[in-house]
């Protein structure tokens, strides 16, 4: 269970990428808006999921959270220390206790490398958790923890599969014993099968080392079997946040309704009876986004007011003091509770 400290908080965090025009004098000509002013918090023990469609900012969060890219503005903060300003050793105590797992196990493992060399690295950087001597055992030990078998020390990542390569990545992100994983899409590029086996040893790590994570994910049914709470991003924001109950069973943005609509549903009786959004237009030009609310263009409740204010992610005003399940923050002016919009269960079990 989650411990009632946040571990992690992160405060309108914005970054901006410039967009360029020019060879010899370049001048800025705008900005693609990747991430516009996202807060949540992240507590000790928790799994927090992160969902949305591609293009919409998931990622650079986690880029942002392990000080792999820099924010144009916005805190992020750890333990109440804000992590966007330091840098040098300071920066480098407060790295060891954020660790990552990458996508794709085939490119963010160096082939050149040995298993015990990739899951070693983290000791040349950190010397003080395992010292040379101890080096190889320590290995060993996260080789086990993992499932993999610790005599594979010294081959190298094309002599595994795609899962055992997460693995392999998982084992790197925890050398340091850190506090917080993000992972960010870590069994996107693994088979359905593999895609469980992944999930369950990640539940298993963080009962047994009290992790927290940080869980990316387009595929809603993954997330949510691994999250305790889930947030929803478009275009840069999230436009809703909730419980795992609250966000499957009770959607109040229309987004968020329209993203789990389109989630199959092996039973075709169930299927008959569910009521399928259509979304018509493109997403926008993160460079270029509308005006107010940015689900505004493709949204069938929008109206005047959606183009003129930025709706706040709170609970809605109709249901702040009601009675029910839909008390969660949304993003909307016009969100309504619609329990006809449900996803199914997930495919993946212990």
């Amino acid at each position: 269970m989650a411990d009632a400290e946040p571990v992690l908080e992160v405060r309108d965090l914005v970054k901006h990428f410039p967009l360029t025009q020019g060879i010899v004098f370049k001048r800025q000509i705008g900005a693609v808006r990747a991430v516009d002013g996202v807060s949540f918090t992240l507590h000790r023990g928790e799994t927090l999921g992160i969902v949305g469609e591609s293009g919409c900012g998931k990622s650079t969060v986690a880029k942002l959270l392990v000080s792999l890219e820099k924010p144009t503005s916005g805190q992020i903060l750890y333990k109440g220390e804000d992590i966007t300003r330091l840098s040098g050793r300071a920066l480098k105590a407060v790295r060891r206790n954020i660790q990552m797992v990458f996508q794709d196990p085939y490119t963010s493992l160096n082939p050149r490398m040995t298993v015990g060399d990739i899951i070693g690295e983290p000791f040349d950087i950190h010397p003080e958790v395992a010292p040379k001597g101890e080096r190889r055992r320590k290995v060993q030990e996260l080789l086990d923890v993992v499932g993999l078998n610790p005599e594979y020390i010294n081959r190298y990542p094309h002599q595994f599969s795609g899962g055992q390569r997460q693995r392999i990545g998982i084992a790197r992100g925890l050398a340091l014993n850190p506090e917080i994983i993000v992972a960010d899409e870590p069994v996107s590029a693994l088979d359905v099968s593999v895609q469980a086996q992944v999930v369950n040893l990640m539940e298993r790590l963080q009962a047994e080392f009290g992790l927290s994570y940080l869980f990316i994910a387009h595929d809603l049914s993954v997330v949510r079997h691994i999250s305790d709470r889930v947030g929803v991003m478009y275009l840069g924001k999230l436009v809703e946040l909730g419980t795992d109950h609250e966000i499957y069973e009770h959607p109040t943005h229309p987004y968020t309704q329209a993203l789990l609509s389109a989630v199959p549903v092996p039973d075709p009786e169930l299927a008959g009876r569910r009521e399928r959004i259509i979304l018509t237009g493109d997403v926008p030009s993160p460079a270029n986004p509308p005006t107010g609310c940015r689900f505004r263009t493709r949204c069938w409740k929008a109206r005047e007011r959606c183009a003129l204010e930025v709706p706040p992610l709170a609970v809605p005003a109709e249901y702040r003091y009601a009675e029910g399940p839909a008390h969660h923050d949304s993003a909307c002016f016009f969100a309504e509770d619609d329990p006809a919009v449900t996803a199914p269960d997930t495919p993946a079990q212990h």
